[in-house]
C-alpha cells in the first residue's frame, strides 16, 4: 500500500517553527510581510534584502528540533510504506528525524543553502550568514558579485519543473495520499490531491484548519497533528499487515 505524503507548515508548529495563515500565522498578524515575500520586491529594493538577511539570522529554523510528526513519517518509511514525502517546508526537519533525502521532495527549497539568482551558485546559509554578522547588511555573491537568497522559492518564482514533476509522479503513484498541515491553498502543491484523487488514490487531510479539499476526503483529521499523524500512522502500518 504505496502512501504519498505532503506536508506543510502546520507540521512543525510543534517545533517552535510558527505557520503562516494558522490564526497565529506569521502573514496573519503581519500581512505586509507576505506582501514583501516576492521575488519583485527582493530584487528590486535593498531595505527588503537587508530585512530579509537579518531576519535568516534567527530563523527558528536553526534550533527547531523535530517532533513526534516528524518521527511518525520516518516509522512509515521504515515499515516499506512511503513512496514520497513531499514537503512546502524549507527547515529540513523531516531530514533531521531520520526520513531518507531520496524520499524528500522539497517543494519549496530550503534554508539551509543560500542562491545566487545571478549565476546560480549555491554557498551553505551559515557561510553567507557569517557574512551578515560581520557586518555586510545585503552579501553579494562570492562569484560574480549578484544578489543571493535562501534557496527557497518566494511569491513570484516558478517550482523547478524537475521537483514538481517528481512531486506529481509521486501524487498519482500512490494508494494513499495523505496532506498534512498545508492550508491546501497555495498551487501547484495544493493540486496535488487533485492528482492523488484523479488516479483513484484515498485522501487524507491532517489539519487544524478546514481546507478547500475536505470534502473530497475519505478521511479529514482536525486533531493536534503532533497527536494525529503517529495514531494514522500506525494505523496504516497495521492495515499494510
Amino acid at each position: 500500500m504505496p502512501v504519498s505524503v505532503l506536508t506543510g507548515a502546520g507540521i512543525s508548529t510543534d517545533s517552535g517553527i510558527p505557520d503562516f495563515r494558522g490564526p497565529q500565522g506569521v502573514w496573519t498578524k503581519d500581512p505586509q510581510a507576505e506582501a514583501n515575500a516576492t521575488i519583485d520586491r527582493y530584487l528590486a529594493d535593498p531595505e527588503v534584502r537587508r530585512r530579509s538577511w537579518q531576519a535568516r539570522l534567527d530563523h527558528p529554523a536553526w534550533t527547531a528540533r523535530p517532533n513526534a510528526a516528524h518521527r511518525a513519517l520516518v516509522d512509515l518509511e521504515r515499515a516499506g510504506l512511503l513512496r514520497a514525502l513531499i514537503t512546502q517546508n524549507i527547515d529540513e526537519l523531516h531530514q533531521r528525524a531520520g526520513s531518507s533525502p531520496q524520499k524528500v521532495i522539497e517543494l519549496h527549497g530550503t534554508v539551509h543553502r543560500a542562491e545566487c539568482l545571478s549565476c546560480a551558485l549555491i554557498t551553505p546559509m551559515p557561510e553567507v550568514l557569517a557574512r551578515v554578522t560581520a557586518g555586510e547588511a545585503d552579501p553579494p555573491c562570492p562569484s560574480c558579485g549578484g544578489i543571493q537568497k535562501a534557496n527557497t522559492i518566494s511569491f513570484g518564482q516558478s517550482l523547478k519543473p524537475e521537483v514538481l514533476a517528481a512531486a506529481r509522479d509521486a501524487a498519482r503513484a500512490c494508494e494513499v495520499f495523505v496532506a498534512v498541515g498545508t492550508s491546501l491553498t497555495v498551487h501547484p502543491a495544493a493540486g496535488l490531491c487533485g492528482e492523488a484523487l484523479d488516479a483513484g488514490a484515498q485522501l487524507v487531510i491532517v489539519n487544524a484548519q478546514p481546507t478547500p479539499y475536505d470534502p473530497f476526503a475519505d478521511q479529514v483529521i482536525n486533531e493536534p497533528i503532533g497527536q494525529a499523524l503517529p495514531v494514522l500512522v500506525q494505523e496504516l502500518i497495521d492495515a499494510a499487515r
